[in-house]
């Protein structure tokens, strides 16, 4: 917002570095039309000088200028000649307008700019001075000025709010990347570990099953990198045609939970509605939901029985996911650290709308989630 700031701000000061030029021309026509005394000629010169002042000495208030503005101004009207130094007084009513840092400020210099040709007319005898059509004239510059300060706040605003957003959107960018590399890297990792481990406790006892253990963790490393591709030709890509392949889906649980099964997760999924209908952005939340709610299960109660419930009804989808059964005792540094996991499901949850809780039973763990089918902005 500074370097925004900064360029209105130095146009500002551009404007008011010219309203000294203004004062001087409106002076030398006045001098050059109107026959005028030598003593007249200083008076014209003063309010150029005034402006001159308090343009490019930025301590000098306009109030404190306004005097030097307004009174020689008035004097040189005496004898009813050098009327285009009138315009001195619009100069003023923009001034005050524009750069008045409030109404309270602006008010009273726009009035006292006003009853510049009152006085004018006071001191004149005959009095030759319009004076209804300068009030006129002050006052519109007034209102013009103020329309130009409320003009630049609004483009300081503006450019401001388009910043917050555009910091608002790499957030939410980047969190959204951090989820997706949590849920298929993470998973996937996880998920090699696991049966690499397996691997290495029956290598000895029996080489088949040994075997079978590693086939699933390629299955699952060649997996992971797809996804991982995947991703990178997403964020490569200036859209969505530039994909790998179709995202995940709900319609692809039950092959999510067959893994699981084949990685030794006592796991049952009970389905109810026809998974295909779930549209697909929902249909990729839920997808990833269940995938890391799977893989907290296993490794956080691997002894333990899970059953996922996956329910399409009344315009949304509900998830619940039941452990019963032992828990892994958590380490100090494992309670200690943020759970990603839990933020990135329930980042999803709120992102289209839905709702989400886990958390300990008297049995084990309980994740619950609902999502409605339609997005929100549709809605």
């Amino acid at each position: 917002m500074a370097g925004a700031s900064g360029e209105v701000w130095f146009e500002a000061d551009d404007l008011r570095r010219v309203l000294p030029l203004f004062s001087l021309a409106f002076g030398l026509v006045a001098a050059i039309t109107q026959p005028s005394s030598a003593g007249d000629l200083v008076l014209a010169a003063v309010p150029v000088a005034a402006f001159g002042v308090w343009a490019f000495v930025p301590r000098v208030p306009l109030a404190a200028a306004s005097v030097a503005i307004v009174v020689p101004t008035v004097a040189a009207q005496r004898s009813g000649e050098l009327e285009p130094l009138m315009f001195n007084a619009c100069l003023l009513a923009f001034g005050a307008a524009r750069w008045s840092r409030s109404l309270r400020g602006a008010v009273p210099l726009g009035l006292f700019a006003a009853a510049s040709p009152v006085l004018v007319a006071w001191i004149q005898d005959p009095a030759e001075v319009a004076v209804g059509i300068w009030i006129v004239a002050i006052a519109f510059t007034w209102v013009l000025g103020r329309g130009v300060a409320r003009q630049e706040r609004m483009g300081i605003e503006l450019e401001s709010t388009r910043r917050q957003l555009a910091e608002q959107a790499l957030l939410a960018e980047r969190r959204r990347i951090a989820r997706d590399v949590h849920d298929f890297v993470g998973h996937g990792f996880a998920a090699v570990m696991l049966q690499v481990t397996s691997a290495r406790h029956v290598l000895r006892r029996n080489a088949g099953e040994a075997e079978d253990a590693l086939r699933v963790a390629e299955e699952v490393g060649r997996r992971s990198m797809q996804e991982l591709r995947r991703t990178v030709t997403l964020l490569r890509s200036d859209d969505e045609s530039g994909l790998a392949g179709p995202l995940a889906s709900a319609s692809e649980i039950p092959a999510l939970v067959e893994q699981a099964r084949a990685g030794g997760l006592d796991v049952e999924l009970r389905t109810r509605g026809d998974l295909s209908r779930i549209p697909p952005h929902v249909g990729l939340a839920v997808y990833r939901i269940t995938q890391e709610a799977l893989a907290n299960a296993a490794r956080h109660a691997p002894r333990a029985h899970t059953t996922l419930g996956l329910e399409l009804t009344n315009g949304r989808v509900s998830l619940v996911a039941e452990t019963i059964g032992p828990l892994v005792r958590a380490s100090t540094a494992e309670r200690e650290r943020r759970h990603f996991g839990l933020i990135g499901m329930r980042e999803r949850a709120t992102a289209l709308g839905g709702e989400f809780t886990a958390g300990p039973t008297t049995e084990g763990w309980q994740l619950t989630c609902k999502l409605p089918l339609k997005d929100p902005a549709d809605r």
